[in-house]
């Protein structure tokens, strides 16, 4: 009877088992830099054959130009080190597409040295694939959840996060920042006689002119929260500040959404609260918004349709401005 203790397997059952795997295995000589073995598998991944693999220099031909430098470079000191590693990279097909793989390296060594290195290539395309998906999934996920889902634009915590970047680069730079509160006058009774369908079309159609005035590159317009919107003006004085709130007011009004509980002519109009700071050391961002809120109210109890801004607080009456900015 046989000792399978002391059963000796060839060479032979070795490789039969290794390329009868998916997996591809593979040695390089140290020294040399030269392939000493690389699994039949390769071609019918790569379409390369068996015999076009004779050094490091194919292998690192046969990889993507963006994946090249870093893989060869952490590859080479990991193996230089004595460090077993994993490396995924694109690897160049003989048609010219690209798959990805994961090289899992073994380093093996002789009297404290690098004798050769040994390993298998996977072929993780599929996988690169599912976690791409997934990145962008997360990635929509994200977006969406800084976006008010009715009107589209920002949302209140989109608000908070850029005017937390924000405020710190106007700290830093010392230059002004600027916020505008708006709200919809007699919302309420909009919704009541029109519907809240209708209720929030109007929503939609005032964030698109809100929109449509901030135009600059770092200009952020948010719905804050009901029927109220806000601006946040990087490097922008108080009088800009004004003249482009009272800007938001004229189109609005311009665009003339019916509303027969205005005051005005019976169209839809709003009210607005503007100011600017820059922000010192012990500025309070809560602070500032809660001062906009206020100056929002005051419009409000004016007599709505008006801009009061942080200085006077004064009713705004200006002349439609050359330039805005």
């Amino acid at each position: 009877m046989c000792d399978t203790n002391k059963m000796e397997i060839d060479d032979s059952v070795y490789k039969t088992l290794l390329e009868s795997t998916k997996a591809i295995p593979w040695k390089i000589d140290w020294q040399s830099k030269k392939f000493t073995y690389i699994g039949p598998q390769i071609e019918s991944l790569l379409g390369w054959s068996t015999s076009s693999w004779h050094s490091v220099d194919d292998w690192i031909e046969r990889m993507h130009s963006d994946d090249r430098e870093s893989v060869v470079n952490f590859c080479i000191s990991q193996s230089q080190a004595g460090n077993d590693h994993e490396a995924d990279y694109r690897a160049l097909k003989k048609d010219g597409g690209y798959i990805w793989i994961r090289d899992v390296v073994h380093v093996i060594r002789k009297n404290n040295e690098v004798e050769s290195i040994v390993g298998f290539m996977f072929d993780i395309s599929e996988r690169k694939k599912t976690e791409e998906k997934l990145i962008q999934l997360q990635k929509e996920l994200e977006e969406l959840s800084y976006k008010d889902a009715l009107t589209n634009i920002a949302n209140r915590r989109m608000f908070d996060s850029i005017l937390k970047r924000e405020w710190a680069s106007a700290q830093r730079n010392q230059q002004p920042i600027a916020l505008i509160l708006l709200d919809i006058d007699f919302f309420k009774e909009y919704n009541d006689h029109y519907g809240h369908i209708m209720g929030d079309d109007c929503l939609k159609q005032v964030a698109r002119i809100l929109s449509n005035v901030a135009t600059r590159p770092r200009d952020f317009v948010a719905r804050f929260g009901g029927e109220e919107f806000v601006l946040v003006l990087s490097d922008t004085d108080e009088s800009s500040a004004i003249k482009i709130a009272e800007e938001c007011r004229r189109e609005i009004t311009k665009h003339a959404i019916p509303h027969v509980h205005s005051t005005i002519d019976q169209i839809l109009t709003i009210s607005a609260g503007a100011g600017a700071i820059t922000p010192l050391n012990n500025s309070d961002q809560k602070d500032f918004i809660r001062q906009i809120d206020t100056l929002l109210y005051k419009a409000k109890l004016h007599g709505r349709n008006c801009v009061i801004h942080k200085a006077s607080q004064q009713q705004a009456i200006l002349t439609p401005p050359v330039a805005l900015r």
